[in-house]
């Protein structure tokens, strides 16, 4: 029985009701109808209620439209259960098939649509992150009929770099649900890597044609989707985007400007061969960038051109919180019946407080290196992060060392003190240091071991111009003061 005496008490009303309200509406023309008429229209009610997916309900529907099958078109006004022929009989017996064939039926697609939404709800991130450079926020709203394969990520990067990705998964049901959480999963540790843009898709890309591949010629084998993935740096407050298929971002500029951001579009994933193209913008402090699906803006009574207008409009009268710019753009641009799932995704950037940055160039000479650990040292003390002195000496010094020994000139180093202390040491060379076990004779190849025993992670991002070595350590004694404000 359905849960909640309501519900239940609902559905008992409607399995009696129906037939009989059919069936005395048709009995009025009982002249021009023929019993296999009436028969198909009464199982078509019968199949409408059965569709709830409540078995007892469609029996219950399926017994009553025979009853009053027999009693209004057979005989009339004597009796329930008076069958006067053999039609009679398969007639309500097929009433009865009916109801259940379709009750089962419907059982099943509600199992499979519960299957999916719990699946792809559990592969969603539940909370995001908490950054001082990024407030972000979400929403999901799922499609009315079936799940898709819709999501939306906020991934931590070194350097207080944020990388925000929104996704699309052609088609729907249990398979895009699945399809959705590899591709997340996929793009988190690709992220990893600390790639570009338009190399991480290249990467996705390639995923996703061999996901084709293992598929095989089966019905659920082919795979298409589309993506958007952008990485903001509050240093330089410049974030790089590139997408596969997907709609722009949308720009909120703090003097309530709107851009749609002209980003080639790229293939969808799964096309292979063609090239993704990065557009980087200079975004000003709490600027709000926003990531959307296709099922927020369009279906099949609004175009795309009409969706993408409204939602300009939208964010011309947003304010500064992400969460409000969520909430404002559902009520006034999400379809009023979501025939897609839809995911939303809103990002207020920070910069880097310019207090917080120490950056030294540094002569590639060895000798260099004593000197700029005492300006370093004295630098930690104005931090008041003294208590991080001993590792942090260690550290610069093996990767400076790297740096000038077997790197390019010219070197630089940057410290960016937040939540944690990060030492930074770029070069023009392309080469990456790699971690060594070195053996008890060896007589080198323990610097990068250091700085990871050092370390809480360490790690190598390529650059246009060469190659940064970070490394990032605690720093628990963070000033009250400096911590980022939200918005009132």
């Amino acid at each position: 029985m359905p849960r909640g005496p309501v519900k239940g008490l609902t559905a008992l009303l409607v399995a009696i009701a129906v037939p009989l309200a059919v069936c005395a509406l048709l009995a009025t023309d009982r002249a021009a109808l023929s019993q296999t008429n009436v028969a198909l229209i009464l199982m078509f009610v019968v199949a409408a209620v059965a569709a709830l997916g409540h078995r007892w309900v469609a029996v219950l529907t399926a017994l009553s439209a025979s009853a009053w099958f027999v009693y209004f078109f057979t005989t009339p006004y004597r009796s329930f259960i008076h069958f006067n022929s053999a039609d009679e009989v398969v007639t309500a017996g097929l009433l009865l098939v009916v109801g259940l064939a379709v009750s089962q039926l419907a059982r099943r697609f509600t199992r499979e649509h519960s299957i999916a939404t719990t699946l792809q709800r559990s592969l969603l991130p539940r909370v995001l992150p908490d950054t001082s450079t990024v407030r972000s926020a979400c929403r999901y709203v799922p499609a009315e009929a079936e799940v898709g394969g819709d999501w939306f990520d906020v991934i931590p990067l070194p350097g207080f770099r944020t990388a925000l990705v929104v996704g699309d998964v052609v088609g729907h049901g249990l398979s895009s649900a699945v399809t959705m959480g590899r591709l997340r999963t996929a793009v988190r540790n690709f992220s990893t890597l600390d790639l570009p843009p338009d190399e991480l898709l290249a990467r996705l890309d390639d995923v996703v044609m061999q996901m084709d591949a293992e598929a095989g010629d089966s019905a659920e084998g082919i795979v298409a989707a589309t993506c958007l993935y952008a990485i903001y740096d509050p240093v330089s407050r410049n974030c790089t985007m590139a997408r596969a298929g997907h709609f722009p971002p949308a720009i909120v500029y703090p003097d309530g400007r709107v851009e749609l951001v002209d980003l080639p579009a790229g293939p969808p994933l799964g096309v292979g061969g063609l090239r993704f193209q990065c557009v980087d913008r200079e975004l000003p402090e709490d600027t709000q960038l926003v990531l959307y699906t296709d099922g927020l803006i369009h279906n099949r009574h609004r175009d795309i051109g009409t969706g993408l207008k409204l939602l300009r409009d939208t964010l011309s009268e947003v304010g500064p919180e992400p969460e409000k710019t969520c909430e404002r753009i559902l009520e006034a641009v999400l379809p009023a019946r979501a025939v897609d799932d839809a995911a939303l995704l809103v990002a207020r950037t920070q910069a880097f407080p310019r207090d917080r940055i120490a950056e030294w160039e540094i002569p590639a000479v060895p000798a260099a290196v004593a000197g700029l650990r005492a300006e370093v040292l004295a630098k930690l003390a104005d931090w008041n992060v003294e208590e991080t002195a001993f590792a942090t000496e260690l550290i610069l010094s093996e990767l400076v060392t790297n740096a000038i020994r077997y790197g390019t000139p010219p070197v630089h180093l940057r410290l960016l003190r937040d939540t944690s202390l990060v030492v930074e040491v770029s070069d023009s060379s392309s080469t990456t240091p790699h971690l060594r076990y070195a053996t008890d004779t060896d007589e080198g190849g323990r610097g990068i071991f250091i700085v990871a025993q050092l370390a809480d992670r360490w790690g190598t991002r390529f650059t246009p111009t060469g190659k940064i070595v970070w490394a990032e350590q605690s720093a628990p004694s963070v000033p009250a003061g400096h911590v980022l404000a939200p918005v009132a």
